[in-house]
């Protein structure tokens, strides 16, 4: 009884990594199927398509999901086919093997509440083994029964196996509980032996309660093929060490099978893991050893008594006896720094030790501000250490949470091949800067605003290929995926190479809401903007993807919730392409600390461009805090931070311009002091200033004040926006050659 308690409990507790793991092996599998489609020969294509589903099948047998075994295994038997040439891919066979990838997805999602799986989703299922049985060509059940009941793989070799097992340290931390496994590969067959390797337990003095030290040899005598052996060990595979040996393995099969064991101190742990002789005879020839054995130098080798009594080939003992005397290369710790591993830690948890990380930012300022005032050189050179290492623990944090882009990209192949196969349009996905890094949070929450752009831009940009062919174009679109890293910021891009934004219907619904006033025409760039209004489209029916006026209001106030920012350029006729600047992480930046008098601001490091003095007798500043100075012959827009938020103190005589950048504009803001480099921990404005146009967020200093966050983005086009009155007095003040240069830059 106790047993199968405890196999519930292994169940029960490893299902949540089972499911995460199977996630991720359907994914693979519609990425690779994807792949195929453009190359439908590809066998290592093929055969990773064909280990994807064995894995989920497999994993899916060990916790009872009979469900999602019965329905995978027909999807397997079509990627034999596949894999061995006996069926060709073509495009209804891949829609098909999409089609069955959703359910298995379906099934495993439906793993934690069974009795989700409805009626309607059961009858899916048996229309979708039928047509997958006859893509394979084998025959269809006669009834629903037969179409969820699993085919008995026909055995490769029959007799007895001999299996060596040992268990990873981590096996028990990552929710694994070797002796259920076990007890699973059991039911395979009868195991007549099975011995512990005791040399894998460690001294009692040494030995930590939470790693395991499980390692044993058995022999199974069963009919199943060897990948169904296999399979039993697929949910722990990365946290085991296993070797088969079967039946009709040779003396060669045998002698290759020593030189793959890690090194034994004993000879016959050796011949009885690999197969060659079975515990008792090993125990038999120690007993024939002993009797024999009249002083320590007339011991006669075991070797030469188990050739005798149990017929053991001389290739073998000689491979064994090689095997015994050779050092091992490396000692254990050595093998750890080479053995790359990963480990699954709830994103739950990592975000505590994040906002810990971020407390602790906080309190190390607080410190050395503290051992500065104090004046004491020992006291300030420790903090000053602490506050290196809390830099470098920072540094090495907050890696743990950025993940590649490119897997979020990736998730697009899909919608791109359907929603275009839905609309009639035939459209390439190219995907750049995959490898492009930024924060797990902000992954997630980009997800579904790139989902809405993505196929806005397949039902609005992308023409048909008849509209494509009278224009000139070919038939088939493209559509581009595109990261990088930008001054602190990651810059997504999703171009096409469509019909582009007809500005005149834009402006024309424009007029029709009340958005614009009926004549009146905005500038270009604000003609874009209105579209991502609320309730805004331009569609003339309402359809599956469109028509509703519900979308881009919404990406744009997603975006900016993230301290991004979104902007959309179009030229009709060429296409379109929609920026997005969101900010590498949302936890911890390098910051650049300034002062306005008592205020205090943080503009990000990456965004600092340069530092310069600002003369006096400059162009004056207007109502609005802005103004213009020359930089190495160009005009550089500037804003005063004291006269934009109102700031009480006088300014004084001499400021500094901090020149900062957001993609292709600069800027310059006035500062009173510049305090150096500063590790920010980003907080939330409160709801009161959320409207509080150029911040994006507050920090806590070491000394308790409360400094605010600049959105780079906005701030740069809060400067450059022009001024006619402003523009005019700086034209005026300039020489006629400098004049010439401000007409050329529009002001």
């Amino acid at each position: 009884m106790s047993g199968r308690v405890d196999e519930d409990n292994f169940v029960a507790g490893a299902l949540p990594a089972f499911i995460s793991e199977a996630q991720e092996q359907i994914a693979a599998l519609e990425d690779l199927l994807l792949q195929l489609e453009t190359v439908p020969d590809d066998r290592e294509l093929l055969g990773a398509l064909f280990r994807c589903a064995h894995t989920i099948k497999g994993s899916a047998g060990m916790f009872g999901l009979d469900e999602v075994v019965a329905f995978t295994h027909h999807i397997e038997s079509l990627l034999d086919k596949l894999r061995a040439g006996d069926v060709a891919l073509t495009p209804a066979i891949s829609t098909l093997l999409l089609e069955s990838n959703d359910q298995v997805r379906a099934l495993i999602q439906a793993a934690q509440n069974p009795e989700e799986v409805s009626a309607q989703s059961s009858g899916t299922r048996q229309a979708l083994v039928q047509r997958l049985n006859e893509a394979a060509g084998t025959s269809t059940p006669s009834s629903s029964a037969n179409a969820s009941a699993p085919v008995v793989v026909t055995p490769a070799n029959t007799g007895r196996w001999q299996l060596h097992v040992r268990f990873g340290p981590d096996t028990y931390r990552n929710g694994m509980d070797p002796l259920t496994v076990l007890e699973y590969v059991r039911r395979l067959g009868q195991v007549p032996q099975m011995a512990c390797e005791l040399q894998a337990i460690p001294p009692l003095d040494q030995i930590d309660p939470e790693s395991c030290h499980i390692a044993v040899d058995f022999a199974l005598d069963t009919e199943v093929a060897r990948a169904q052996i296999e399979s039993a060990f697929s949910f722990v595979r990365d946290d085991c060490e296993l070797r088969l040996v079967e039946p009709s393995a040779t003396a060669n099969d045998r002698v290759r099978l020593i030189e793959a064991l890690p090194d034994r101190p004993r000879l016959g742990d050796l011949l009885v893991q690999t197969g060659a002789i079975t515990s008792e005879q090993l125990e038999a020839g120690l007993t024939r050893q002993a009797q024999a054995t009249t002083t320590p130098a007339a011991t006669p080798p075991l070797g030469e008594i188990l050739q005798t009594s149990a017929g053991l080939h001389p290739a073998v003992v000689n491979a064994a006896l090689t095997k015994q005397t050779r050092q091992r290369e490396a000692n254990s710790s050595n093998l750890a720094g080479e053995d790359n591993r990963f480990i699954r830690v709830e994103a739950r948890r990592l975000d505590e030790v994040i906002n810990l990380l971020g407390e602790l930012v906080t309190a190390s300022a607080g410190g050395l501000l503290l051992a500065r005032q104090s004046k004491q050189r020992g006291l300030r050179e420790a903090n000053q250490q602490i506050s290196r290492l809390v830099e470098d623990v920072r540094n090495g944090t907050l890696q743990l949470r950025m993940v590649p882009i490119g897997e979020t990209f990736a998730r697009f192949r899909r919608v791109v091949r359907d929603t275009a196969a839905e609309l009639g349009k035939e459209v390439a996905l190219e995907i750049v800067g995959g490898d492009t890094e930024l924060d797990k949070s902000v992954v997630e929450r980009i997800a579904d605003p790139l989902m809405h752009l993505v196929r806005n831009a397949l039902d609005h940009g992308l023409e048909t290929p008849e509209r494509r062919a009278a224009a000139g174009k070919p038939t088939q679109g493209k559509l581009t995926l595109s990261a990088c890293h930008e001054s602190g910021n990651v810059l997504i891009r999703i171009l096409d190479d469509g019909q582009g934004i007809q500005r005149e219907k834009v402006l024309q619904r424009a007029w029709e809401r009340g958005l614009v006033e009926n004549g009146v025409v905005p500038a270009e760039a604000d003609i874009l903007k209105l579209i991502f209004e609320p309730g805004f489209s331009t569609a003339e029916e309402v359809t599956n993807l469109s028509g509703r006026g519900v979308g881009m209001d919404v990406v744009r106030r997603n975006i900016e919730a993230l301290r991004g920012s979104v902007s959309l350029l179009s030229e009709p006729g060429a296409g379109s392409s929609i920026e997005i600047r969101v900010p590498l992480t949302l936890a911890i930046i390098e910051g650049f600390l300034v002062g306005v008098g008592a205020s205090k601001f943080i503009f990000p490091l990456d965004a600092v461009v340069e530092v310069i003095e600002r003369k006096a007798g400059s162009t004056p500043v207007d109502e609005r805090g802005r103004t213009v100075m020359e930089l190495r012959g160009q005009v550089l827009p500037v804003v005063s931070l004291r006269a934009l938020y109102g700031l009480p103190t006088a300014a004084p005589e001499r400021c500094s311009v901090v020149v900062i950048k957001a993609g292709n504009q600069r800027c310059g803001v006035m500062v009173d002091q510049l305090l150096g480099q500063h590790q920010t921990v980003i907080k939330p404005l409160a709801r009161m200033f959320r409207s509080l146009r150029g911040m994006s967020g507050s920090s806590i200093l070491g000394n308790g004040e409360v400094a605010l966050i600049f959105d780079v983005v906005s701030l740069t086009q809060l400067a450059a926006a022009p001024l006619d009155s402003l523009n005019r007095a700086a034209r005026d003040a300039a020489t006629p050659a400098r004049q010439h240069q401000f007409t050329e830059e529009g002001l």
